[in-house]
């Protein structure tokens, strides 16, 4: 049985780490580097790096940081953020990343995603989709029907809607060649309230490669229900860890007394 992973995140904007809640009012959280060479020496089993401005801006990732983390952290490292061709992917990957995320770029261009995957393998290729929930509604009651729960794509780091729908999205960029899909939950990032397992769950039975769960994750419990009731193959976390509420250690041990199997 594949071992589960935990990954810390770091949301970079003007060459420091930012936190917010759905994609707004961001709060600064560290210096990317440093937080970096913390995240490795707790035990993190990937990191993942988003110049979250990158494309809002209309400029390409900052390289520098990516090459200062990948000389400091022996880890797998993921980028996105600004990546918008074959050549972008490249720079990302000689700076010394393992995998680049791709988001607004695949949406429009949906066969960036396999030029990519043709380029460099699929195993390099991670769709990023941040997804916001469409109906809202509670559980049906014994006099109540509601449709199912719906997502739609948003793109430019949250700030432009695209009309489509998460699910579809999130199959058809693994059919293009996606080998792996950072899904977050707008609604919930943040807000340490949980992750959304309906969409986590939704996406994992979609598609047939590791789905990374983020946004919500607020304590222990929030962890282990993504894994175990959401399916997903490894969860994303970012507030939780920044400010120290539970430690990654922690976390692991934690998952492994439930019954998760995971790298200790």
């Amino acid at each position: 049985m594949l071992t589960k992973r935990i990954i810390p995140c770091l949301d970079v904007k003007d060459g420091r780490v930012v936190k917010g809640k759905s994609f707004i009012n961001l709060q600064d959280a560290g210096d990317p580097v440093e937080l970096a060479k913390f995240y490795y020496t707790e035990g993190a089993d990937e990191l993942v790096f988003l110049d979250i401005t990158a494309t809002p801006e209309g400029r390409d990732t900052m390289v520098n940081i990516v090459e200062r983390i990948s000389m400091e952290v022996f880890m797998p490292l993921t980028v996105g953020g600004g990546l918008r061709t074959i050549e972008d992917m490249r720079r990302m990957l000689m700076a010394g990343a393992d995998k680049v995320s791709v988001n607004t770029a695949a949406v429009l261009k949906p066969t960036l995603i396999r030029e990519g995957a043709e380029k460099f393998g699929s195993q390099c290729i991670v769709i990023a989709i941040d997804a916001k929930r469409l109906n809202g509604n509670p559980p049906p009651t014994n006099t109540q029907q509601v449709d199912p729960p719906r997502w739609e794509v948003y793109v430019q780091s949250g700030q432009k809607p695209t009309g489509i729908d998460a699910i579809d999205w999130a199959r058809q960029a693994v059919e293009f060649g996606a080998g792996e899909v950072l899904l977050t939950s707008m609604d919930a990032d943040g807000h340490r309230a949980g992750y959304d397992i309906e969409l986590t769950c939704a996406v994992a039975k979609a598609t047939a490669v590791p789905v990374i769960a983020s946004g919500g994750a607020g304590n222990l419990v929030d962890f282990y229900q993504a894994l175990a009731n959401g399916k997903a193959d490894a969860v994303l976390a970012a507030s939780i860890l920044h400010y120290g509420t539970h430690s990654i250690t922690e976390t692991k041990k934690y998952l492994a007394q439930q019954g998760i199997p995971i790298r200790i």
